[in-house]
This record gives structure tokens, C-alpha cells and sequence, in this order.
């Protein structure tokens, strides 16, 4: 598709078409596979002894979720318009809060991460990343294995007012959920409803895995709605697809940020311009937020503390732990280690990822 294309009745057609078929697909194959699980996996998602918190069930994690927001349905600016998806705050798993993002308050710690720093978390506008690998420890067995104690991953630690968070579509469907948005109660509340499920059960492998379909058949109902709008726009003539931006009017001392929804969850940019050029440009993206090891206080990453009191049938077989891995959609080349406590490997999967967020 182009922009050409909006001038064309036919092509805008043909992907409403297509469009259509897909949403066949999710409500038809995918929703109901994901409330087959459900159902198959109710007792794993209520079992509040196999939860970092004591609340919900396996996978939970944090129970801490942000979004930024995103996908404008007004024109009234920037900070004022509605939101398909809101932004906000959910902390420790209270659903009767919702608290502002303030990006002020973001900060990324390296204390065990393979990067230089001031032993401080600093703000992406301050923020470096220069490599700084300290090597692996190598045990009487031949093995090598992570200094959990020091340094032991290359992805940064990013906190929120100094707290992890979670972010990705279970961030958006809870933050919209306590928001009181009226089309993500409705959504996640037929999901719990034909499912059975308490809303407890979204603190889970499988309500982060069920997030991400209810997302995707909310998506996918008002995108329809999306298209006949912008027909109706190229029917009158209006043919805008961008905003126009005068770079001139831009100081050449100057900073900016860019905070937005990717599939996976809250991205940010920063970028600081002295004299016209560069100074420093920072990145903070959806599994950098999920994937962060401890910080500077011990406080665990959204993956790590997914993991805590997760029951293994078989360790040499661990599906339990590749689920939860799974349900946050990696975006790193990773393997996930099975490590016996005498230190014995018993297993490596590898996590491909697809795209770039």
C-alpha cells in the first residue's frame, strides 16, 4: 500500500477485505485456542502459591504495569486526546488506582548489567551505553556460568520513580481495564465471562497470553471502523496522511522524547541536540523494560519475577517455564538455561525473535 492508494476505492476495498478475514481468524481459531487453554489451565493460573506476590497465579510477576498510550481518536492535542489504549499506571496489583506516567521519572540502572555507569540510575536524556563486560565464572566442572552477584546481562535495568514495571498488552488491558475504559472492560470482561475465569486470572501466563488476543480482536473490530472513516475522508477529498513539521523553527540547543505503544508495549526515545547536532540518543524498549535483570536494591526484572514459584514437572523438560518466557513475546536472541542446583545444565531453548519491538 501507498499513500496513492487512498484515492483508489479498489485497493482501499481489497484491504478491507482482508482485514475482514483476519478478524475471522482471531474470532474464530485464535480466541477460542486461547480460552481452550484457559480453561486447560485454570488451576495454573489461580495457584497463588506458585506467584512472586501471593496473587494470581503462575507467571504473574510484578503485578506492576505501565503504558504510555496510544492511538489517538481525536484531534484535540496531544495530551488531551482520547486513547483506544490509555495511559497510566497500575501498581502491586490494585485495580481500584490508576496513577499518571510522568517520564521524568524514568530512569535505567546497570549495576548488573555489561555497561559502564555512575552507580546512580540516570534518565535516558543522561543516559550512555558503553559496553563494559566483566566475563563469566568459570567452576572445577568446565562450565562458565553468570555472576549473578555482579554483572550478568546486557540488557539494562529500566525503572519507573525507581520501581519495575511490566509493560505490553497486559499493561494496556489492565491500565484501560482501571481506567474505566468502556471498550477494554468490555472486551476482557466477555473474555472472563465465556472463559469462567476470575479477573485475578490476568496476573498469569495465561492471562498475559490472553491479553494479547483480547488486544488483537479489539484491534482488529476497530480498525474496520478505522477504514470506513478513511474512505469517507478520501470521498470529500481529504487526502492528509501527515502533520506538517518546520525543523527550523527547532532551537539547535535543544532535547526531545517520543514515548509510544509498540505491539510489545511503552517505547521511548530521547534524543539531546547541541549545535545543531546529536549529543546523545537513548532507546528504552518494550523487552528492555521486561527483560532488565536486578537493579542496584535486588529488585527483579518482569521476566525474573514471572518465574518465581513456578512449579516444573519435569526440569529436564521445563514447557512451564518456556510458556511464561513466551506469553511476553521476546524480542532478544535469548536461551532460557535449566540449571540444576549443583549447577548442572540440564537444558537450553532458544527464544528467536521476529521483529524489532
Amino acid at each position: 500500500t501507498c499513500v496513492q492508494d487512498i484515492q483508489n476505492p479498489a485497493r482501499i476495498a481489497l484491504f478491507k477485505n482482508l482485514l475482514e478475514e483476519s478478524r475471522k481468524f482471531v474470532k474464530g481459531a485464535y480466541l477460542p485456542d486461547v480460552y481452550m487453554a484457559g480453561t486447560m489451565y485454570k488451576d495454573e493460573a489461580t495457584d497463588k502459591d506458585a506467584t512472586y506476590k501471593g496473587v494470581g497465579g503462575t507467571g504473574g510477576g510484578l503485578l506492576s504495569y505501565m503504558t504510555y498510550g496510544d492511538f489517538r481518536l481525536d484531534d484535540t492535542g496531544f495530551y488531551k486526546s482520547k486513547l483506544l489504549f490509555p495511559k497510566g499506571l497500575v501498581l502491586n496489583g490494585d485495580l481500584s488506582k490508576i496513577y499518571p506516567v510522568d517520564s521524568n521519572k524514568i530512569a535505567e540502572d546497570v549495576t548488573h548489567s555489561w555497561y559502564e555507569g555512575t552507580g546512580k540510575p540516570e534518565h535516558p536524556y543522561v543516559g550512555t551505553t558503553i559496553p563494559k563486560y566483566t566475563g563469566l565464572k568459570k567452576k572445577e566442572d568446565g562450565y562458565s556460568y553468570l555472576k549473578t552477584e555482579e554483572k550478568y546481562s546486557w540488557i539494562k535495568s529500566p525503572r519507573y520513580d525507581g520501581k519495575p514495571v511490566e509493560v505490553g498488552p497486559l499493561a494496556r488491558m489492565v491500565v484501560g481495564y482501571v481506567s474505566g475504559d468502556e471498550k477494554i472492560k468490555k472486551y476482557v470482561g466477555n473474555f472472563l465471562k465465556r472463559s469462567g475465569l476470575p479477573i485475578e486470572v490476568l496476573f498469569s501466563t495465561v492471562g498475559r497470553t490472553a491479553a494479547r488476543a483480547i488486544e488483537t480482536e479489539l484491534m482488529a473490530d476497530t480498525m474496520m471502523g478505522w477504514v470506513d472513516e478513511l474512505a469517507l475522508n478520501a470521498a470529500s477529498g481529504d487526502l492528509s496522511t501527515w502533520s506538517e513539521f518546520d525543523f527550523d523553527k527547532v532551537s539547535v540547543d535543544t532535547k526531545g522524547m517520543g514515548l509510544a505503544e509498540a505491539p510489545r508495549g511503552s517505547l521511548g526515545h530521547w534524543v539531546v541536540v547541541k549545535d545543531g547536532k546529536v549529543a546523545n540518543y537513548q532507546a528504552v524498549v518494550p523487552s528492555t523494560w521486561n527483560a532488565g535483570p536486578r537493579d542496584a536494591k535486588g529488585e527483579l526484572g518482569a521476566y525474573e519475577a514471572s518465574l518465581i514459584g513456578t512449579k516444573v514437572a519435569d526440569p529436564e523438560q521445563p514447557l512451564e517455564i518456556i510458556r511464561t518466557v513466551h506469553s511476553f513475546d521476546p524480542c532478544i536472541a535469548c536461551a532460557v538455561h535449566v540449571v540444576d542446583t549443583k549447577g548442572k545444565e540440564l537444558a537450553v531453548y532458544k527464544v528467536d525473535p521476529t521483529c524489532a519491538f
